[in-house]
This record gives C-alpha cells, sequence and structure tokens, in this order.
C-alpha cells in the first residue's frame, strides 16, 4: 500500500472523525466516537495495522502521519468533551437555580415555658438573698407529708378525695413541705432553702385548678428568727417580682404546720391598687401563704424549740405565671400550644 493511498485514507478517517465529533450531542455518543476512530478495533487502528503492508523506508513517514491524525481528534474530543461537560453543569444549575427573592422557611425556636420563666425569676431572687435551692421525692411518705407537718391522721388534707394514695403509707406530694422536714431533720443548721417542685391534688381539671401543678415552698431556722424577718423577706421578694412600687399585706389565716399564719396580699400591679377588672375592684392579690414554724414540727424533725426558730412560705408557681403574664386560664399553661407558648 502506497503512502498516498494511506494519506488519502487517514485524510477521510480524520474529516469523518471531525464530523461526527462536532455532531455529539451527549457524552455517551462522544465515546462511541472516540472506540469508532481510536479504540483497539477503530479505524486508526486498522490502518497502524496495515503497515505490514508499507514499504519500510515508508513506515516512519506514515507512522508520523497517523499519529498527527489521532492528535488532531484527541484534541478535537477533549475539546468537545469540556463543551458538553460546561453545557451540562450549566442546565444543571439553571435546574437548581434558588430565587433569593422568595420568602425563606422559617425555623421554628423553642420558647421557654411561662412556668420555666416565672421558676428562674424566683430562684434569682431567693439565691441572691443567699437560699440554696432543694429538691426532693415527688413520691412521698405519709410521715413526711402530714405528720412531721403537724397535720394528724384525722385532718381533712388526709382524705383520699384531696390526696392520691399509693398506699396507706405512701402518697403523691400534696406540697413540697416534706422536702423542708427531710432538711430540718438532717440537722445541718441554719437552712435557708427553698423547694420548688411538682405537687399532686385530687382536683377537677378547671382555669384555676389541675391535679397536678408547681409550688415553691420556703424554709428559714435560725437563731432569733421573728415574724419581722418574714415580712421583710416577702416584701423584697414581692418588689422584686412585681416592680418596686407593690405593697404587702398580711392577713391573719390558719396552716397546721405554722403559728401564727397569715395569707400575704401584693397590691395590683396593674392598677397600683385604685381597683380594677385584674384585682376584682378591691385594689390587692393574693399570691401565698406564710408563717412562724411551728415548734411542734421543730421538736418532730430534732430541733430544739426553744434555741430556733423560723419561718416558712409557699407559694403556686402557676399563680405567679398566671398574674405576671395576665393568664385566666390555667389549662393553657398546660395544653402545649404552640401559638400560646411562642408569646414567651
Amino acid at each position: 500500500m502506497s503512502d498516498v493511498n494511506i494519506k488519502e485514507k487517514l485524510e477521510a478517517i480524520l474529516s469523518e472523525a471531525m464530523e461526527k465529533i462536532e455532531a455529539s450531542d451527549a457524552p455517551e455518543k462522544l465515546n462511541e466516537a472516540r472506540i469508532n476512530f481510536l479504540g483497539k478495533k477503530g479505524q486508526l487502528t486498522a490502518v497502524l495495522k496495515s503497515m505490514k503492508d508499507v514499504a519500510p523506508e515508508d513506515r516512519p513517514k506514515v507512522g508520523q502521519m497517523v499519529n498527527d491524525v489521532r492528535a488532531k481528534i484527541e484534541s478535537k474530543l477533549e475539546n468537545v468533551k469540556t463543551q458538553l461537560e460546561r453545557e451540562l453543569r450549566a442546565k444543571k444549575l439553571e435546574a437548581e437555580v434558588i430565587d433569593v427573592t422568595l420568602p425563606a422557611k422559617k425555623n421554628l425556636i423553642g420558647h421557654r415555658h411561662p412556668n420555666t420563666i416565672a421558676l428562674e425569676e424566683v430562684e434569682r431572687i431567693f439565691i441572691g438573698m443567699g437560699y440554696e435551692v432543694v429538691e426532693g421525692p415527688e413520691i412521698e411518705y405519709d410521715l413526711y407529708n402530714f405528720e412531721k407537718l403537724n397535720i394528724p391522721a384525722d385532718h381533712p388534707a388526709k382524705d383520699e378525695q384531696d390526696t392520691f394514695y399509693i398506699n396507706k403509707d405512701i402518697v403523691l406530694r400534696t406540697q413540697t413541705s416534706p422536702v423542708q422536714a427531710r432538711v430540718m431533720e438532717q440537722g445541718k443548721l441554719p437552712i435557708r432553702m427553698i423547694a420548688p417542685g411538682r405537687v399532686f391534688r385530687s382536683d377537677e381539671v378547671d382555669a384555676t385548678h389541675s391535679p397536678s401543678f408547681h409550688q415553691i415552698e420556703g424554709l428559714v431556722i435560725d437563731k432569733h428568727i421573728t415574724f419581722a424577718d418574714l415580712k421583710g423577706t416577702l416584701e423584697e421578694f414581692a418588689k422584686e417580682l412585681f416592680g418596686p412600687e407593690t405593697k404587702t399585706k398580711f392577713r391573719p389565716h390558719h396552716f397546721p404546720f405554722t403559728e401564727p399564719s397569715a395569707e400575704v396580699d401584693v397590691s395590683c400591679f396593674k392598677c397600683g391598687g385604685k381597683g380594677c377588672r385584674f384585682c376584682k375592684g378591691s385594689g390587692w392579690i393574693e399570691i401565698l401563704g406564710c408563717g412562724m414554724v411551728h415548734p411542734h414540727v421543730l421538736e418532730m424533725c430534732g430541733i430544739d424549740p426553744e434555741e430556733y426558730t423560723g419561718f416558712a412560705f409557699g407559694v403556686g408557681l402557676e399563680r405567679i405565671a398566671l398574674l405576671k403574664y395576665e393568664i385566666d386560664d390555667m389549662r393553657l399553661l398546660y395544653e402545649n400550644d404552640y401559638r400560646f407558648l411562642k408569646q414567651f
């Protein structure tokens, strides 16, 4: 075979290859063209195999022509491949384009529960006064829930209509006062503590009652503690919680574990004590119960009432949340309605 014939054949292969490569509109078609011309059974490989028929002195020249055609085809393949990849990337980006003018998807951010906010505020106030926060079991012995708090066996509070009994000796605690009895028993005096926690009472669910709610009860035991200390503490607490203009009023009351006992009202923080719908026209809002720890309670917990005195108080956490945020239905606190909770 003469080098002229081979040259013509190579030119025909090159022309066909360029045409097919140019017409390739997908990577698959481009790969087919590469195999057709440069593969092991491709047209260019067939030319190389036919070099045995070429005169020995013409073989270098023919080999050079074959290499030139191969280089041109490979260069064209690479250029078209790059072009196809660029076009495919552009189409993909166009399909994945983000319209930055569209409203973004809003992430739902959690909110602290009104009870949690109120509890943290109360803890902050009393920790600032030097109190410690103590917790205790929700399932409690009758001994600590009632007897050590000077509540006798025939007291109405021990009735099954008011208390959840697990058995005759174990109850779901009706208050966090048992924590106070447990701390007093340890005998580490003086004591300045608050005991927040969940309590249980056999109540029907309505706007102001729930069978499960939260209380914060405080206790101070030391030498020379008087009712004046209790009064000053609760006045400071009310001013910190409801504002510096808040006034307090102590009304005589009865609790089995304190003597004397009182209920505390605060001046209405909505009307400043003038009388409004919020305070039902009285100018005052009841907030908590308190009193001096009964000597018999001190004795039962191993503390000498002749040497030590103390005061105790208890406030409903939900009551603080309802008052502070002007919520008129306690059930809203437990329904987990996002529309309600996101306001806090």
